[in-house]
This record gives structure tokens, sequence and C-alpha cells, in this order.
């Protein structure tokens, strides 16, 4: 494979995007900060094919990116491959307001076909190339110029690992038939709206144990300011205010600003300097949820009375059972939240009953909670069987251990 010198000017960049447009997929990383900045600063982006692999400086005085951009969000015939891609989307999103595509995900991947949760990038090459990584440059600071042979051959190095990588991956996909499983999640990594920063959504990620429509109001008044300060100074949301600190702002809002120096989490200059001032002004104009704002309460208890707990641990238990049945991860095949709203009695907008997932893991699901399916000792090993099937091979070494009445 050609490793070209770092990328550093528009001329340079077009041409080798000319290139890789022709082939079948490019595999991307991207290095960035973000410690002190609201936005990550791309500070490097390495690709690669199968025959060339280059690292492109977006620091470089007068270099257009213009070119990698269109590769990587227009040329729909080019496949974009990362790993652990998420952040690397995010930067993506934020230079264009869209995201690349098609894309694919080897960690994502990685969950398909082992019990690989999520399997990080050292391990992957060292489990398929059986190489060991230098992590010594992983920590740099990628803002600095220049930057040294050795964070530009570690960088590259990201790249041409992973093209290698995936094609392996890739042939066992089609061998296991479980390529189609992961479609539903590569759309949803490319999916934009999982890349807006949208300040009136921002309280939903807060914690906070009040469902008062009042304090809630606060709370996403609260949040959305503080959202809008970060991203006006360019500066992390928790520098402005920690999430803990906005919670209980928004329970225990004080009635003038000369009370803003008790906060704890806050400093005292908030008694009368401007943003402190800005927020005050933002509290008093907060206006409560209205009923249809309000998020949906958890699930308290389940139909099946005291055993609701239980049948979700059993639930878990299926689900650790049938992972290691099929040789997938466990967190690909379902969600804590679906078994316990299974538990629930929930059967609508669950992901387990549908599609592959149902197939797999969902249909002897319900036949858990149903009381049509036990746990079993076969062999010395906790498997599942329906109850008929049990009843019938009893005489054969099989113990029932546990099952589930409905």
């Amino acid at each position: 494979m050609k490793i070209h010198p770092l990328i550093n000017t528009t001329e340079a960049l077009a041409e080798l995007c000319g290139r890789l447009s022709k082939a079948d997929f490019v595999a991307v990383d991207t290095e960035f900060m973000r410690e002190n900045t609201y936005w990550p600063e791309l500070c490097l982006v390495q690709v690669a094919d199968t025959n060339e692999a280059a690292a492109i400086d977006p620091l470089a005085p007068g270099i257009d990116l213009t070119p990698l951009l269109d590769l990587l969000v227009d040329n729909e015939d080019v496949l974009k491959v990362f790993h652990a891609g998420g952040q690397d989307v995010e930067i993506v999103f934020n230079l264009t307001g869209r995201t690349p595509h098609p894309i694919f995900d080897t960690q994502i991947a990685m969950m398909a076909i082992s019990q690989s949760e999520q399997i990080g990038y050292s391990n992957l090459v060292e489990a398929w190339l059986g190489l060991t990584i230098d992590k010594g440059a992983r920590f740099t600071d990628w803002s600095r110029r220049p930057l040294t042979e050795r964070q530009i051959e570690y960088a590259i190095g990201d790249v041409t690992h992973l093209s290698k990588i995936f094609p392996r991956i890739l042939k066992r996909l089609i061998k296991t038939g479980r390529g189609e499983w992961l479609n539903v999640e590569m759309e949803r990594l490319a999916d934009a709206d999982n890349y807006r920063s949208d300040p009136d959504t921002a309280w939903q990620k807060v914690r906070a144990p009040s469902r008062n429509p009042t304090v809630l109001g606060r709370l996403r008044a609260i949040a959305a300011w503080r959202e809008h300060e970060a991203m006006d100074k360019n500066i992390p949301r928790g520098r402005i205010m920690r999430d803990e600190t906005l919670a209980d702002i928004a329970s225990h809002p004080p009635k003038e600003q000369a009370e803003l120096a008790k906060v704890r989490g806050l400093s005292t200059g908030w008694r009368d300097n401007e943003i402190g001032r800005r927020l005050m002004g933002v509290i008093a104009e907060a206006q409560p949820l209205k009923t249809e704002e309000l998020p949906p309460r958890a699930p308290r208890g389940a139909p099946l009375g005291k055993e609701g707990a239980l049948v979700a641990d059993l639930l878990k238990l299926l689900l650790k059972i049938r992972a290691r049945e099929i040789d997938i991860a466990a967190r690909l095949l379902a969600r804590s939240d679906d078994l316990e709203s299974l538990a629930a009695g929930q059967r609508k907008g669950l992901s387990i009953l549908e599609g592959w997932r149902y197939e797999q893991f969902g249909h002897d699901a319900l036949d858990l909670v149903e009381g049509k399916l036990a746990f079993a000792v076969v062999a010395g090993k906790l498997k599942m069987a329906h109850i008929d099937d049990i009843g019938s091979s009893s005489g054969e070494g099989e113990e029932p251990v546990a099952h589930v009445d409905g």
C-alpha cells in the first residue's frame, strides 16, 4: 500500500479524492480536540482504500476540504468505513450539515459476528491482524504544528489496518448471513438527527428527579440558555454550568441574583456579573411544561405483580443464553429497557418484537413471559426449552430448573 506524505494543499487533496472516488470503500478516521471547546476542532483526517493511504491536514493554511467532504457525503458509490465512528460522523455533520453515506462501522459489525459488546480499535487490530498498536501518540495535542512523524504514522495506521480488516469482517458477515441485521444500525448511525445540537431539547439529557411541570419548564429554559452560551463562547457546556447545578437551580430557583453566589457549583462572581443577570432573566421568563410535553412516566411495577422484577431478570438470563448460542453481542440483540417493558406487559413499539430480533430472540422472550418456556440444565449447561419439550425428554437427563407461568 502506498503511503502519501501529509496532504496540506487543496490540489493534492483533490487528486487523492479523485482516485478514492473510484474505490469500493474508503476507511476513514479523524483526530480532533474538544476538551476546551463546544465544537470539536478537527485536526487531522486519515483515509485509505486497498491501494493507498494518506493523512490530510485541515489546519494547513489555505486548504479547502471540499473534495474530501464531497467524497464523504455526496458519493453514494463509495462505502465509508469507520470504527466507533460516531464522533467522526459528528465532525462531518458539523462541517456540512450532512452525514457520510453509505456507512459501515466495524465496531457495530463485530457485535453481529461475536459477543464483543464494544470492542476497541486496538483489540480489533490484534484480533484480526495479530498486531499490537503503539498507543503512545494517542493522547498528544493534535492541534500543534508541525506534527511529528510519529503522530502521522500512528494516525495513518488507523486506516491502513482498518482497510485490511473490513473486507475480512464483510466476508464473515456474508458467510453468516447477518449483513441485513446491520442495515438498520448503520442507517441509525448515519441519521443526521443524532448530531444536531438542539438547545430546545437539551434539557432531556439532564437528570431531574421531579416531574413538576414548573420545575421541568425551568429546566428546559436553563438548559437551552446554557447551550446557547456554550455555543456562542465555543466552550464545553460544563464550563458554563454542570448538570447537577442546573438541575438544582431548576428545582430551587434563587429569588435574587445575589443568591447565585450560594449555589454549589457557581463562583461568587455570579452574584453581580452579566452572565448571572442573563440567567436570572431566563428563570423569570421560564414557562411550565404543557401536559403533552411532559416526559412519559417510567412503568411502575408490572402486571405480573411482585414477580415483575423476577420476570425481567429471567428475560435478561434468556438474552445471555441466546447471545451465547448464536454468538452475538447481547446489546445488539436486545436492550434492557425493552426487556423490562416486555416484562411489564408492553407489546407495541419494542424492537425485539420486530424483524430479525423477533426471529432470533423476541418470540422466545414472549414464550417465556407467557409461561411457555423454561430454563433447563442440559449436559451441565443452562439452556432454554419449551415446557412440552422438557416434559417429553425429562427422562433423558434434562432437568428443568425454572419457568414462568403466564
